[in-house]
């Protein structure tokens, strides 16, 4: 090492003989005995999480992994057709896809409600949550993780995810808001909306104590793998081929 010169990490490092991870002997204590989702959570929070943090994580994570044929779905499959020698190309294409409509509520939600909470000035979330609903109405924005295109009645996810968060003891503040938005907006908006599981998945990482910037991150994790699915599926039973074939027959020329 150059003498002066220093690149502190608590993560990992290696040498000839063994391989360090925050702080354990990655061979020794953690493979077999550590599980990824709860890998993730200690890699990211910087401390390992309990059991019932552990449950509640990997449940977020369960919920996020697959939607169905999303934009981010086709277009991983698609690029894994015009490429199948890059399959990091078609998984990235995916993950590149998560935006504000779709992978991106639950880092919108989480800091929807991590904003309202560091503003409120008591604990009468009913009040709170119905100057949030009134504040965004006035200003025409949309609540984030209120609402979901398929799902209009009710997310199944979301009573699911209160649940667990509920018996593990970590049902705390963003996710009373958030229940509390889902009481109260019928009052202003004049209709009702179903909470969206992406948007409680926000709320129960940001009770977690994970940082409301880094919740699209998991998103993406989670979806990771089911964009993995996606591919290995394309390769069983192909579709890919279809969609392109559907648009490239129908298209219309209008120069």
């Amino acid at each position: 090492m150059a003498e002066g010169l220093k690149f502190p990490t608590g993560l990992g490092t290696s040498d000839a003989d063994s391989i360090s991870l925050l702080g354990q002997d990655l061979a020794a204590d953690l493979m077999g005995k550590v599980g990824f989702g709860e890998l993730a959570f200690w890699l990211v929070a910087g401390r390992r999480p309990n059991p019932g943090e552990v449950r509640l994580f990997e449940a977020v994570l369960v919920a996020l992994a697959d939607h169905g044929f999303t934009p981010t779905a086709i277009a991983a499959r698609l690029t894994y057709l015009s490429a199948p020698d890059s399959l990091q190309g078609a998984l990235a294409a995916g993950l590149l896809g998560g935006g504000s409509r779709f992978l991106g509520v639950t880092e919108d939600c989480g800091r929807f409600l991590a904003d309202v909470l560091a503003a409120a000035d008591s604990d009468d979330y009913d009040g709170i949550a119905l100057r949030a609903v009134e504040e965004a109405r006035a200003a025409k924005r949309f609540i984030p993780g209120l609402g979901h295109p398929v799902h209009k009645e009710q997310d199944p996810r979301t009573p699911v995810l209160i649940a667990i968060a509920t018996e593990e003891g970590l049902y705390g503040p963003h996710l009373r808001l958030f229940e509390a938005i889902g009481r109260v907006h019928p009052q202003i908006l004049r209709r009702t909306l179903p909470l969206n599981g992406a948007g409680v998945c926000g709320a129960a990482l940001a009770d977690l104590g994970l940082p409301v910037d880094l919740l699209r991150g998991f998103a993406l994790l989670a979806r990771a793998a089911g964009l993995l699915g996606q591919i290995a599926e394309e390769r069983r039973r192909p579709i890919a081929g279809d969609i392109y074939r559907t648009v490239d027959r129908n298209a219309v020329y209008e120069p």
